[in-house]
């Protein structure tokens, strides 16, 4: 089983830079229909994986029904697997609450980037927030471990 799986469009590709260890399948420019028709069966039956970081919705437009193809790939992640999603920035208010339902709906956990670690579009992070977003799953994970150890 996979540590690590970056899935989505150009914001994974930038997260995947300080990733390194993760495999990554995205695209720039991807809505969430063009990723399902590529790679959902690739990802499905062939790399389970333990950490999921999903960024896509952003670039889905009033034809794409986001709702539920972001729900066909969640219903296929592979159980036990910590799913993080990135919500759109705010610039794309309707896609970023219809990521937060299906993270929600779920229970995964979402991630947010801060308006000040976007770039000039508005859309994209900085070199700071594709950091930040990376290594956020991480220290949650360390997070998680603490209070298991606090627990004993």
């Amino acid at each position: 089983m996979l540590e690590c799986l970056i899935i989505g469009d150009s914001i994974a590709v930038g997260i995947s830079h300080f990733r390194k260890e993760c495999v990554t399948y995205a695209r720039t420019g991807w809505t969430s229909s063009q990723w399902n028709k590529q790679y959902l069966q690739t990802v499905n039956k062939q790399l389970p994986a333990k950490s999921i970081i999903i960024s896509l919705g952003t670039n889905d437009f009033k034809g794409v029904n986001t709702i539920a193809e972001l729900n066909k790939i969640r219903e296929n992640v592979k159980p036990g697997a910590r799913v993080f999603w990135v919500l759109p920035p705010k610039a794309k208010l309707a896609q970023r609450e219809m990521v937060r339902e299906v993270a929600e709906i779920w229970g995964d956990t979402w991630l947010s980037v801060p308006e000040t670690e976007l770039a000039g579009d508005k859309i994209h992070p900085t070199n700071v927030g594709y950091r930040n977003i990376a290594e956020e799953p991480g220290r949650q994970a360390r997070t998680l471990a603490d209070v298991s150890l606090l627990k004993d």
